[in-house]
């Protein structure tokens, strides 16, 4: 069964709305839940999925994007339980809505309650995002911009403004910032430190920071800048008043600039800026061909490991030890492909990280491996149905296909788990790599919502006499609510070979890769 159920005049936050979503389908009964304010783009993709006509309902029909919409599908019991009393689960913080009439309804209101503020969050549809920022710049605040589907336009306009006035917009599409020892977005717990970071790279982000805790260092900012920030259409505005901001900040002694490969032009200004930067820079451009340093100050890397290791060297710190070499890991796989059948030929990626997803398709062509993705990068192939994976295939599970509407991966579990069913149904499949977030504003236990998923994997190869192998990575600290070393304990007891990072869980997998490669080309 599914249902509608249209909320006039009620606009929340979009994050928030993730977590009503993922807490309702949570509940017995219930297969799958949605809230999310009833735009053109949301009202479209629920009707496609088939949760509502239009057409035909005219409460729907009739919603707008102030309005809120749940969709439920589940028993009709369950459905019944929360559609009598929706506004139940519409409580932030214990505080009915009702209770927070008095909070600031305007970024005008809000800075004249909180004159100290210097940071603005903005997390609304798209198409309102530029507007609330242009008034938070206006008002002389720098601005984190969580909202993604901005025009490019308002995104340049945006940034040139701020950085006129001598500030910042991070974002749009902005996952991830740690500004004076506080998270934004997505962030995990890590202390403060000599490294500074800027990135266009909200997991990549993650990672880079995660991995300098654990090696017992810290980082001093970290800003994000957002997903297109690099590209030759906005040329690096937020990159370049970053790097400015880092260098003029004491506590930092190195920056880290973490990017998915940027366009061609911005590129080659990128390079030219860090190089002549007056503190030492890692350049880390996931996925792209490692740039060539124009000088001392700029140390260059492809993977995060890497940048890790430049960045601590760079602050006169040891490189992170205990990482296993190319022979230990080659030794590794040939133990997992010895137990698996001929048939068995494919590895299968399913990633809550965009930024991780890149980084191990940069390892797999490295290797000369050919890989499908929904999000290709140079020299990979496009995936022609991003549902439907062929061969070897990577999917980035926090595209926008997969999450219009709905919450991220990395907050509910729901449709990376469906997705992983599909895969291990597919007899040629030997190997899944699966990557688990930590932090704020994820789920409050990532490993434990995949489990289930995970053990019916294994038990679906194995009643086809198959042993269907799995590895994985956890991003996040020893301080991150979830408990870094209690998700990783869950997945090793439940047969998962865990490593400490993504790229060497992805050099594993590369590994049991080639080797397969190599026994079916003998065939």
């Amino acid at each position: 069964m599914k249902r509608i159920i249209v909320s006039r005049n009620r606009y929340f936050d979009s994050v928030f709305l993730m977590q009503v979503a993922q807490r309702m389908s949570a509940q017995p009964g219930i297969r799958d839940a949605s809230a999310l304010l009833a735009t053109q783009a949301n009202k479209k993709v629920l009707t496609e999925l088939g949760y509502g006509d239009a057409g035909r309902d005219a409460q729907f029909a009739a919603a707008g994007s102030n309005d809120l919409v749940i969709a439920l599908d589940g028993e009709e019991a369950a459905i019944g339980a929360i559609a009598v009393d929706p506004d139940s689960w519409l409580l932030h913080s214990g505080v009915a809505q009702s209770e927070q009439a008095h909070e600031p309804r305007s970024i005008r209101e809000a800075v004249a309650a909180r004159p100290d503020a210097s940071i603005a969050l903005i997390s609304v549809p798209g198409q309102h995002a530029a507007r609330e920022a242009r008034s938070a710049v206006e008002q002389g605040l720098n601005v984190f911009v969580f909202s993604s589907n901005v025009a490019l336009a308002d995104e340049l306009s945006l940034k040139n403004m701020a950085r006129d006035k001598g500030l910042i917009v991070m974002g749009p599409d902005c996952g991830t910032a740690y500004i004076a020892g506080a998270g934004l977005g997505f962030a995990n717990a890590v202390r403060r430190g000599p490294i500074g970071i800027v990135g266009s790279s909200g997991t990549g982000m993650q990672e880079f920071s995660s991995l300098v805790h654990r090696a017992g260092s810290g980082i001093s900012h970290g800003i994000g800048v957002g997903s297109r920030d690099l590209s030759d259409d906005i040329g690096g505005v937020s990159t370049f008043t970053a790097l400015d901001a880092l260098e003029a900040d004491a506590q930092t002694r190195v920056i880290a600039v973490i990017a998915k490969p940027p366009g061609k032009d911005t590129q080659a200004k990128l390079v030219e800026r860090c190089a002549r930067s007056g503190k030492a820079v890692v350049l880390c451009l996931l996925g792209a061909d490692s740039p060539q340093a124009r000088q001392e100050s700029l140390r260059a890397a492809t993977l995060i490991d890497d940048a890790v290791d430049l960045a601590l060297e760079a602050a006169g710190l040891p490189a992170v030890a205990n990482r296993d070499g190319a022979e230990v890991l080659r030794h590794k796989a040939a133990v997992a492909v010895a137990g698996m059948r001929p048939e068995q030929r494919h590895v299968r990626g399913l990633f809550a990280g965009g930024s991780l997803c890149y980084q191990t398709q940069a390892i797999f062509r490295d290797a000369g491996l050919t890989i499908n993705s929904n999000a290709p990068i140079a020299g990979m192939k496009m995936l022609a149905d991003p549902r439907k994976s062929v061969a070897t295939t990577f999917v980035d599970m926090g595209a926008e296909i997969f999450v219009m509407g709905r919450p991220h991966p990395m907050i509910d579990a729901t449709l990376r788990s469906r997705r992983l069913r599909d895969e291990a149904a597919d007899p040629t499949v030997a190997l899944v790599i699966l990557d688990f977030v930590l932090g704020a504003n994820a789920s409050r236990d990532p490993v434990g919502d995949m489990l289930p998923a995970i053990r019916d994997a294994m038990q679906a190869a194995q009643h086809r006499g198959h042993r269907l192998d799995f590895v994985a990575s956890v991003c996040g600290t020893d301080g991150d609510g979830q408990g870094l070393a209690a998700e990783m304990r869950a997945l090793t007891d439940a047969g998962v070979r865990v490593f400490a990072s993504n790229a060497q869980a992805a050099a594993f997998a590369r590994e049991v890769a080639l080797l397969l490669a190599a026994r079916n080309a003998e065939r």
